[in-house]
């Protein structure tokens, strides 16, 4: 990708820092990596963490429009993964006409899931797709960690998965101790030799309250292998700034190729009339035909109707961030026959509970199924 030139660095609390110095001889370069291969006390067990040129993937292009950070199926008698499930799942939302998937997210229970378990979500999820004839789909897995060498090595793992992209969270367990230099230098560790590019996952409600702004994500995508963003802060004049900055890709025109994407299926609309990319939300899980409706109605022109498709998609993502997880996957278990539930110690709902998601689903899930 070419570079792109936006504003100055400013650290996430609004103090001048200076940027990562490169050129400093004593640190290592992207070809003499603490995380390269030669360098590993144990590189029998970490795959090549080497950022050689010829170790690149060649990854599916992204294109503009909506990415479904799908929901990870278990089995209701032990939590093992329903893997049926999820392919047939990653096959109904490719045939909705998404332009991609994002495995590992929020919605996928990562944080439940065994390194093993990461790796056979992706993978099935890759064949199911291409069984379907869907072999151009792009899978976008989310790799954040707490250290640089583990992120680096969960991206290693999604590439050897099927996976064709990295959405990388800031690490925030130690977040006291990491200034803004600590954070840059973590995604341009990650970056310099991940075999996949990297997207940055800007959640501040995931991560402690870390909120890159507009000026950080800015410098950061000015790295080669770094392609786009995922703004789940909802801050919608940050996106049009990066949007304008980094000359993102929209429906209409692929401008620089960075991919500036909103988090959430409530501001689809806002994103794209800002120069926004589409979005990556969990609503999609459950109404993916409405989600890609309304990109279309923007793309063709038609704002008054995606104006109001956009009100009901915002009422509908609303009851899907207000029951989380388990109310989207109890939405789906009512409406569509799968879903079940989360891995322990997410709670199990109760009827009562099943019923008052399903009522607020109800008017979405009426738009999705009138939809050819």
């Amino acid at each position: 990708m070419t570079s792109r030139h936006g504003s100055p660095l400013t650290s996430t609390f609004h103090a001048n820092l200076p940027l990562r110095q490169d050129s400093n001889p004593t640190s290592p370069s992207a070809t003499d990596s603490i995380y390269s291969q030669a360098n590993c006390t144990d590189a029998s067990d970490i795959t090549s963490l080497s950022s050689s040129d010829d170790l690149r993937h060649h990854s599916r292009p992204l294109r503009p429009g909506v990415y479904v950070p799908t929901v990870t199926f278990f089995n209701p008698k032990n939590e093992d993964l329903d893997l049926p499930t999820i392919a047939k799942h990653a096959v109904r939302l490719a045939k909705a006409g998404i332009a991609g998937i994002t495995t590992q997210g929020s919605n996928g229970e990562a944080v439940h899931l065994s390194q093993q378990e990461r790796k056979q979500v992706t993978k099935t999820t890759r064949k199911a797709l291409d069984g379907a004839g869907f072999t151009a789909m792009p899978i976008i897995v989310g790799c954040g960690a707490q250290s640089t060498r583990e992120a680096i090595e969960l991206c290693h793992d999604a590439m050897a998965s099927g996976g064709d992209y990295a959405l990388v969270l800031p690490p925030s367990y130690y977040k006291a101790m990491l200034g803004q230099n600590s954070l840059l230098d973590f995604f341009h560790d990650v970056a310099d030799v991940s075999p996949i590019p990297v997207l940055i996952y800007n959640y501040p409600a995931a991560v402690g309250g870390i909120d890159f702004t507009s000026d950080t994500i800015n410098t950061l995508s000015k790295h080669p292998n770094i392609v786009g963003c995922k703004l789940t802060c909802g801050n919608t004049g940050k996106l049009a700034r990066i949007a304008a900055a980094t000359n993102a890709a929209t429906p209409s025109h692929p401008g620089s190729g960075f991919m500036c994407m909103g988090g959430s299926a409530d501001f689809t609309l806002q994103t794209l009339i800002v120069g926004g990319s589409g979005v990556i939300c969990g609503m999609a899980n459950v109404a993916p035909k409405a989600a890609v409706r309304l990109v279309e109605l923007y793309a063709k022109g038609k704002i008054t109707e995606a104006q109001k498709l956009q009100a009901i998609v915002a009422r509908g993502d609303w009851a899907a961030i207000s029951g989380g997880i388990i109310g989207t996957k109890s939405a789906m278990e009512t409406y569509f026959e799968y879903g079940g539930y989360g891995r322990k110690p997410l709670p199990r709902v109760s009827k009562q509970e099943a019923a008052k998601y399903a009522e607020s689903f109800k008017e979405l899930v009426d738009l999705e199924k009138s939809l050819a």
